[in-house]
């Protein structure tokens, strides 16, 4: 008789991400001010980046709680540009990306390591070089976590 070993359990995640009342959010979605087109798609897909770039600065053992409180994308939803225009975002300086969050850091015995509230802003995100993939629809949001994770969590040089 083979023996069957059981799966070895999932180790969990180190890093999560809650939004808070995500429905107050000022522009978190593909349409107009106050609209819910893509809204869940683009938190999601702001979420599994926050995870996926927070590993490399989350030791094993510790575990990051980011609470997003306030999402405005780059760029405004121009509805008078046309009825076929109804869900492209217009990119200009006047329409910086913000993201408003909280976080704590603990380490595996549950002490926190570090926490604060930050309010992230790119003023000129639309004249920063973007060493990121350029067809990304949300570049500047993830270049404004990115720059936020590296400052808070990058050790410090010696």
């Amino acid at each position: 008789m083979i023996g069957v070993r059981a799966a070895d359990p999932k180790p969990a995640p180190r890093t999560e991400v809650i939004f808070s009342e995500p429905e107050k959010f000022s522009d978190a979605a593909d349409g107009q001010r106050g609209s819910e087109y893509g809204r869940d798609a683009i938190l999601d897909e702001l979420r599994q980046h926050i995870v996926r770039k927070a590993n490399s600065y989350v030791a094993e053992g510790q575990h990051l709680t980011v609470t997003i409180t306030e999402v405005d994308l780059a760029g405004e939803v121009e509805p008078w540009r046309s009825p076929q225009a109804h869900d492209v975002r217009i990119i200009k300086d006047i329409y910086s990306p913000r993201i408003d969050l909280s976080y704590k850091l603990v380490d595996a015995k549950g002490a926190v390591v570090k926490e604060g509230k930050r309010e992230l802003r790119d003023l000129t995100y639309t004249m920063n070089l973007h060493t990121t993939d350029r067809s990304d629809r949300r570049l500047y949001e993830k270049e404004l976590l990115d720059n936020w994770l590296r400052t808070e969590f990058a050790p410090a040089k010696k």
